[in-house]
């Protein structure tokens, strides 16, 4: 049992933190204040080749696995970028896994390139106001019209949305009462973001505001046959293919965002006096920090283990789920733990735990909630009654 990353993981690792170091704290600060794009960040890791990392390499990428997609984002949100660094790019690193899996040569030639040079953005278009998690309740229909379908709809927290140029859309191509199982009759598009039949609006929101995110309304979108993602019909189980691994992901961002609150929270208690001493020595202060310490290294081992799984072929919702549960946990409560070192400077922006912590309580909602985590352990792992 190896515990060790490989000397590329390790490479990609501080290549990474050395990119990061050009992106600050202020930087960041200061584009989530002025909820504006990272468009330098972003234009730094297209020309790293980054965003190709996990695209296969007859289309321009380096086909690595998700262990290096996760070091990555851990990395990324380490570096105090946060949730708005991970999101900037999330969708570029395994966002596009159903149509590697799944999409035509023909499709996969025309996007799989610009993704990996950053060219293209595309946003991930399932979540549905009247639906939330119900997946199989989606009413966004696609309609048959010839060598073209005819969408309408509506989505929402579709992150970049105003960025992107394509959408991933999830559609109904057969009613929900027409179905013999709820998963069927559903088609995946990966087709062009068409303002003239799209209307986005940013929702305001607690925190990421770098990145938006938008309600999306189709009125009579058409969507030629070729930008289906395999089968009609076969959607939701082309979008299950993507699920573990967007836990995975979502997993390291927490975990990254964890530590770097630790690394913060650390440092102000080592400089802070009162009372004629640090306040990090203070077991009021001591304790708790070392309490995170302990959760996001457990909660890494997990993820570790995940992401291993995966990329050896192995059976992993088990980990996925678990993984995604321990390190949201884990780095809400160390950023929560970093304002409360700081005392009253931890609700103030000027020493960036504030955002850490903003951004942190996200992964305990998306992509999915803690609870229908639990559920999932529940159900699957332990075998009880399904509550939903």
């Amino acid at each position: 049992m190896d515990f060790g990353l490989t000397d590329d993981q390790e490479t990609i690792r501080d290549a990474v933190a050395g990119l990061m170091r050009d992106f600050d704290d202020r930087y960041w600060m200061e584009k989530d204040l002025a909820h504006e794009f990272p468009a330098e960040y972003y234009a730094a890791i297209a020309r790293g080749g980054w965003l190709g990392m996990t695209v296969p390499e007859q289309y321009g990428g380096h086909g690595l696995g998700i262990t290096e997609a996760s070091i990555l984002l851990e990395e990324v949100a380490r570096s105090g970028g946060g949730m708005n660094a991970a999101s900037a790019i999330h969708m570029s690193i395994f966002g596009m896994h159903p149509v590697v899996l799944h999409g035509s040569d023909e499709l996969k030639q025309r996007t799989l390139p610009r993704i990996a040079t950053g060219d293209l953005h595309v946003c991930f278009g399932v979540t549905e106001p009247e639906a939330g998690l119900d997946t199989t309740a989606i009413t966004t229909f696609a309609r048959r019209d010839g060598d073209h379908y005819l969408v309408n709809g509506r989505k929402v927290w579709i992150s970049k949305a105003v960025e992107s140029e394509k959408i991933l859309l999830l559609t109904r191509t057969t009613k929900l009462s027409e179905v013999a199982k709820p998963t069927d009759g559903m088609t995946l598009f990966l087709t062009d973001l068409d303002s003239d039949r799209i209307e986005v609006r940013p929702i305001p929101k607690m925190g990421r505001n770098a990145v938006t995110s938008n309600a999306v309304f189709i009125d009579d979108l058409r969507v030629p046959v070729e930008d289906r993602v395999g089968e009609e019909g076969q959607g939701f189980r082309y979008l299950i293919d993507g699920l573990n691994p967007e836990r995975m992901l979502i997993a390291a961002e927490a975990l990254g965002i964890g530590r770097v609150a630790m690394d913060r929270a650390v440092r102000y208690g080592n400089e802070r006096v009162v009372f004629g001493r640090p306040v990090g020595m203070n077991q009021g202060i001591q304790f708790p920090l070392a309490d995170s310490l302990a959760r996001l290294d457990a909660a890494e081992l997990v993820l570790r283990k995940a992401t291993w799984l995966y990329d050896n072929g192995r059976p992993c919702g088990r980990e996925a789920n678990t993984a995604k549960y321990l390190c949201a946990e884990a780095g809400f409560d160390a950023a929560d733990r970093a304002v409360q070192t700081h005392g009253g400077m931890g609700y103030s922006e000027e020493y960036h735990v504030a955002r850490y912590f903003r951004e942190a309580r996200l992964m305990r909602i998306a992509p999915v909630s803690q609870e229908m985590v639990l559920n999932y352990l529940g159900s699957h792992v332990l075998g009880l009654p399904r509550s939903y």
